[in-house]
């Protein structure tokens, strides 16, 4: 099979998987304010994360490219959305365009649509500094996003098994490329231990991308004739995943992707130490399903949510949603006291 038609795979089984019923944010509540001095007009979504100024902290996280024409139409479509709605966007892994120039108008074709927008440019751990230099060229990119899929590399058939130079690769990239540089699961989260990591490595963002949203393991499994089904439920729950970052690091730039479902969900995330969140499959569902105005009209409503929490909890920015009063029960309260709360009382 090629990659292209791999490509198109993702995004089948990517779709089909997706959990839209629950999240491990359901594990989360947010502890309810009665009385607040804001008025609606005091709301502004506009959100600064390290060097990068966003008008609001939700961003349509990586997704396709490299699918040929199939995908350079998602891709327009979904910039088209961002641009409209004033939200930044990160395209789907360029190792296919990187490989194969004839690919590279599905992901171009971001920039020529949102001409003016904050575009995330994608590459994988096993890109070397030129390509990732390639990778933000073509897209004009204002930051660039490493992905680290080890887990879905072992699961694909036809995935890498040799990641001796990942870490050499990725600070090479870091101390070298002009723009802000994050570094994301893909729906795997990422631990404190690999965040201390990544940060001597000289990484300062930070995407949890944890468990809860696309399911890249069973996406990977549908593929495979002899399914690996054990580590279908492998992985960090997103919220725990940024709680351990923003324990281990406090001075990191920490974004929130994976299972965010809503507004709320979304606010959940930045209460715990996300400065934004990214949401992927269940826009692109919309967009497949009902087309570009239905997307503009469900991002619209994401940001509405938020703004009614962030009212309630008297928040004029969303940086003040940090560490604002919650609780958490079931898996998420074992996690974060087996994981978070029992190290910081040691």
């Amino acid at each position: 099979m090629n990659r292209k038609q791999r490509k198109l795979e993702h995004i089948k089984y990517a779709i089909e998987s997706n959990r839209e019923g629950w999240s491990p944010f359901d594990d989360m509540e947010i502890v309810h304010q009665s009385v607040t001095s804001l008025h609606w007009e005091d709301i502004d979504l506009h959100t600064n994360v390290g060097g990068l100024a966003l008008s609001s902290p939700l961003f349509v996280n990586a997704m396709t490219g490299g699918g040929g024409s199939k995908t350079e139409k998602i891709n327009a479509q979904l910039a088209a959305a961002a641009a409209e709605s004033g939200i930044g966007m990160s395209v789907g892994s360029q190792m296919s365009a990187l490989k194969d120039a004839e690919e590279e108008p599905s992901y171009r074709i971001v920039r020529k649509e949102n001409p003016n927008g904050i575009v995330f440019a994608n590459i994988g751990s096993e890109a070397t500094l030129k390509q990732a230099q390639r990778a933000v060229d073509m897209l004009e990119a204002d930051a660039l996003q490493i992905h680290l899929n080890v887990l879905q590399e072992l699961i694909m058939p036809e995935g890498d098994r040799d990641f001796r130079q990942m870490e050499k690769r990725v600070e090479a990239i870091v101390q070298n490329i002009p723009v802000p540089v994050v570094v994301k699961e893909v729906g795997h989260g990422l631990s404190k231990e690999t965040a201390i990591r990544l940060h001597e490595l000289g990484v300062t963002y930070l995407d949890a991308a944890g468990m809860g949203g696309t399911n890249f393991s069973k996406v990977e499994n549908r593929r495979r004739k002899d399914p690996l089904s054990v580590f279908d439920n492998w992985g960090i729950p997103t919220p725990a995943s940024v709680k351990e970052i923003k324990a281990a690091l406090p001075e990191a730039h920490v974004l929130a992707s994976g299972g965010i479902r809503n507004g709320m969900d979304g606010a959940k995330s930045l209460i715990l130490g996300a400065e934004a969140f990214g949401m992927a499959g269940s826009l692109l569902k919309i967009l497949l399903e009902d087309g570009v105005d239905s997307l503009v009209g469900r991002i619209a409503s994401i940001h509405h949510e938020l703004k009614i929490v962030m009212l309630l909890l008297e928040c004029r920015q969303p940086a003040q949603l940090a560490g604002k009063p919650y609780v958490v029960s079931g898996h998420l309260k074992d996690w974060f006291e087996q994981r978070v709360d029992q190290n910081r009382n040691s």
